[in-house]
């Protein structure tokens, strides 16, 4: 699993590169767009944010079996997510918004005079969403999760949380675990919610929440189940063929049905059933690519597991930032994919070899404190 989240992790850098190229609005985009980009964007905005949620939600499980207490779980994981988010949202994520008034809207000020005379005004009036979460959007919703397990894990009596834990593996067994997510899926989004998208926003989000709380429930429920993985190592191929299938009933809908004549509104809503059918069976497909092909240890994978976190942090400043440079001087596409890839990786990976190196860093960038004798 920490293989999958890490790869989970390095697939989300390159969607937001991708989503530079693309034609999709984006912070800032490239002038002209790549239209080719948008086959990877289809391949991987179904799924990215389900994966997560579940390795988030395994990783949760296994964190909070190691602590002293629920209660203990929960004041270790609110340092770890909440000073890095306040600390994200205060400085990391300002170019964001600023690069992107500059490129949109024309404006005129500079980052400094941005940042502090404009980023915190709370006026949505003047046309600019700050303070502004950008993709740190995340990070609060897996606490507002952790809180919700820790809460569970406290109040919850042990023979009833057993109950549950049964449960859930007894309706998501054989064809379940393929069937009932996805119909819960397709009902949320396309009778619930009309088609509406998340909106990232924590203390509102009813169209998200629904999704992605049982995603990372799924995903705490599979850290300590021995009767889910047969299902999922049984599945996982067929998943990986309904997903393919999905894909390609996608780039169909995307490209306007050719061949077929349908209503506008019902071409909408078999676009979203094929991603929706997609955004679950690549969970399944990888999860059970993971347990069979990805199961063994590496020296690097402890160092590439702790460096995931700061790496999410920093990776849309950068990607935008180095977009603007790249607007701002012209060269080839292909250039420009090799410079955006390179400075991304390699400013990340400084951002984390630099932070962890600090004591009084390690806690903004979401590290622990340096073990003793590690120094």
């Amino acid at each position: 699993m920490d293989w999958l989240r890490i790869g989970a992790f390095l697939l989300l850098i390159v969607y937001h590169i991708g989503l530079y190229f693309s034609p999709w609005d984006w912070h800032v985009n490239a002038a002209p767009p790549v239209p080719w980009v948008v086959y990877i964007l289809h391949l991987l905005n179904p799924w990215r944010m389900t994966l997560l949620f579940v390795v988030s939600g395994y990783a949760s499980r296994a964190l909070l079996s190691r602590s002293p207490s629920p209660g203990g779980f929960a004041v270790a994981r609110s340092k770890r997510l909440l000073i890095p988010l306040l600390f994200g949202v205060c400085v990391l994520v300002v170019p964001q918004p600023w690069i992107e008034a500059r490129v949109k809207d024309g404006y005129q000020h500079g980052f400094f005079w941005f940042w502090i005379h404009q980023y915190f005004n709370f006026d949505p009036s003047d046309g600019i969403d700050t303070p502004a979460f950008d993709h740190l959007w995340f990070v609060a919703y897996i606490w507002v999760y952790s809180i919700v397990v820790a809460a569970g894990a406290r109040f919850l009596p042990a023979p009833r949380a057993t109950a549950l834990q049964a449960l859930a593996e007894r309706w998501l067994s054989g064809w379940r675990l393929i069937v009932l997510p996805i119909l819960w899926i397709l009902f949320w989004r396309l009778v619930v919610c009309g088609g509406g998208i998340p909106s990232n926003r924590v203390l509102t989000d009813y169209q998200g929440h629904p999704l992605y709380l049982p995603a990372f429930l799924f995903g705490f429920a599979l850290a300590r189940s021995e009767a889910l993985w047969p299902s999922i190592l049984r599945c996982w191929r067929i998943a990986a063929g309904i997903a393919a299938i999905a894909y390609l009933g996608l780039l169909w809908s995307d490209a306007g049905y050719p061949g077929v004549r349908l209503p506008e509104e019902a071409g909408r809503q078999l676009g979203f059933a094929f991603a929706i059918c997609m955004q679950w069976t690549m969970v399944v497909a990888l999860l059970g690519f993971a347990e069979i092909h990805l199961n063994r240890d590496d020296r690097i994978r402890a160092t590439l597991t702790e460096a995931v976190f700061p790496v999410y942090i920093i990776h849309q400043t950068v990607i935008v930032a180095m977009g603007w440079w790249l607007l701002l001087h012209p060269m080839p596409v292909a250039a420009q994919i090799v410079v955006l890839l390179a400075t991304t990786c390699g400013a990340c990976w400084l951002f984390y070899l630099v932070g962890r190196s600090i004591p009084w860093l390690r806690p903004l960038i979401g590290l622990g404190p340096i073990a003793r004798g590690a120094r």
